[in-house]
Formats: structure tokens, C-alpha cells, sequence
């Protein structure tokens, strides 16, 4: 998920966007550059190909539930921009599409909803657990 245009694919996955022509428009990515990286993106298990619900001979690639699970992770980077780079005046918004609302800022909390600092995180393996 490191690679740029990864990040950039995912998000217009997210926007809606599914098909080659449609990534390569939208992105403005050379087509060798695209066929790879979605290409590694199905490997990994977080698109998958399917005929097109329109025309069956055309693909489409569509989030799987692993790359679903990566909304978090690009909200997350999209808000560190808009805080970071620029200025708290973001050039995209995420908001409830029922209400309008603006999404709070990510944080790090606990099962218990508790919003944790850094200085309340300790990362533990199964060794620690182990040991205890």
C-alpha cells in the first residue's frame, strides 16, 4: 500500500471509479503504470476483476471487504494533509452523505471508546502476552 499511485488508485475506488479507462482518465497514469499496480492490488486481495454489471466484456475492479477495511487508513492520511499541508483548509471533505455532516477527526481509542494519547498506547506481541 506504500506505492503512490496504490493510494491514489484506492481512492478513486472509493469515489466510484471502476473501470481501466475510467483510473487512467481520473488519474492521468500511463497505462503500463496502471495495469501493474492494479494488477498487484488484485494480488493482494484488496480488489477484485468481475465482468461489468453493464457490459459483460467489460472488467471492473471493485473494493474487496480487505480493501474496504482500508477506508480508515486513507481518511486518515487525507485528514494529516488537510491539518499538515494545507492549513486546515482541506480540498476535499469527507462528510455523512445523509446529513451532511463533517466526519470528526480519527483518533486512537480503546474498546471502550476512550480516546487514547501516545503516551497512553504500549504495543505488546504474543511473547509479551506469554510472559505475563
Amino acid at each position: 500500500m506504500g506505492e503512490w499511485w496504490s493510494l491514489l488508485i484506492l481512492r478513486e475506488c472509493f469515489r466510484g471509479t471502476r473501470r481501466f479507462g475510467d483510473f487512467e482518465r481520473q488519474l492521468g497514469i500511463a497505462k503500463n503504470v496502471l495495469s501493474a499496480r492494479l494488477k498487484h492490488l488484485v494480488e493482494a486481495g484488496v480488489l477484485e476483476r468481475r465482468p461489468s454489471s453493464q457490459d459483460a466484456r467489460e472488467i471492473e475492479y471493485r473494493l474487496t471487504e480487505s480493501g474496504k477495511d482500508l477506508a480508515p487508513v486513507l481518511i486518515a492520511l487525507a485528514q494529516w494533509g488537510d491539518r499538515w499541508i494545507y492549513g486546515g483548509k482541506a480540498p476535499v471533505r469527507f462528510v455523512n452523505k445523509h446529513t451532511g455532516a463533517a466526519l470528526d477527526a480519527l483518533g486512537l481509542r480503546d474498546t471502550d471508546g476512550q480516546r487514547l494519547g501516545l503516551r497512553d498506547l504500549a504495543m505488546r506481541t504474543d511473547r509479551d502476552d506469554a510472559a505475563a
